[in-house]
């Protein structure tokens, strides 16, 4: 079987399961948290934002946003980095204690049917598809799953860490995620990732990196902000550059990232350094460690 067959074999739904399946698990269960009924509006909010499928809802659920909560999604899928405080305040007076969960559940909404649209466009097979939940869970928490997510994903290691990193600097930028901003991997920075390969990373089209590293920073471009039209030479790229099982990392990687934009919406998102980078990396387990020396 050649990686050749991989792309025409699978579909976006079974490479996931292919190659990363504790992520596609724990984003099975994600999908069938509705903790309260604002869910089926954030996830028609969502689809109609970015041009994408809705992720599917219990039949029963019906909810539509107006006002401060639609004003604040909108703005959330389109460009996180402008929301300012004002909308935070209005969204807070909206929902109250329902706030910090509503964000969560935009999280999921947003990013989850960018990460099936980059993979159904890098896997041509048309079965198996995006199954619905046999079960609801009512009374869930997204946060929890949303952390084991995340740590699901930080355990596929196929990608370099370089390119990782890069991908990850990217998407920091553009949702202008200060703490994320201020850090620089560790295991990169031995691989020879440095700040004058990441000074290039904003203009990568005029830039002097790889041809690996633009087409994964062109893809990752195109889930940003266009992920409804991704254009079939960008995926052809990275079909070209990357491997079935790292084209599989590197979609699943840009969801992880943009678990920032939580904290870019709510505020919350300060560096732990005044001034200067923080180094961190990533353990086998998926943890993380943070505040680390420089590597020598």
């Amino acid at each position: 079987m050649t990686e050749h067959d991989d792309w025409m074999r699978h579909s976006g739904a079974s490479a996931l399961r292919h190659f990363a399946p504790g992520v596609a698990s724990t984003l099975d269960e994600l999908v069938a948290i509705a903790p309260a009924p604002l869910v089926t509006a954030a996830r028609r909010v969502g689809a109609q934002t970015l041009s994408l499928p809705a992720l599917p809802t219990p039949e029963s659920a019906a909810d539509t946003l107006t006002g401060a909560p639609l004003e604040f999604a909108e703005q959330f899928c389109v460009d996180v980095s402008m929301i300012d405080d004002s909308q935070r305040a209005a969204l807070a007076s909206a929902l109250g204690p329902d706030t910090g969960r509503f964000v969560q559940v935009l999280y999921v909404a947003d990013w989850v049917p960018r990460a099936r649209a980059g993979l159904d466009a890098l896997f041509t097979a048309p079965q198996p598809a995006w199954s619905a939940p046999a079960e609801w869970d009512t009374t869930g928490e997204p946060w929890p799953l949303i952390q084991r997510t995340l740590v699901e994903v930080a355990r596929v290691r196929e990608l370099d860490p370089v390119t990782t990193e890069v991908v990850r600097l990217y998407q920091a930028r553009q949702h202008n995620c200060r703490l994320c901003k201020s850090l620089r991997n560790r295991t990169a920075m031995l691989a020879g990732g440095g700040e004058d390969l990441y000074d290039e990373i904003d203009d990568f089209r005029a830039s002097s990196l790889s041809a690996r590293h633009k087409a994964a920073l062109e893809f990752t471009d195109a889930l940003v902000w266009q992920p409804g039209r991704l254009d079939p030479e960008v995926v052809a790229d990275v079909r070209t550059h990357f491997s079935p099982a790292e084209a599989v990392e590197l979609v699943i990687d840009m969801m992880r990232n943009a678990c920032n934009k939580i904290a870019v919406s709510t505020g919350t998102d300060g560096a732990n350094v005044a001034d200067g980078i923080e180094v961190y990396d990533v353990n086998p387990d998926g943890s993380v460690d943070f505040g680390l020396a420089l590597p020598r």
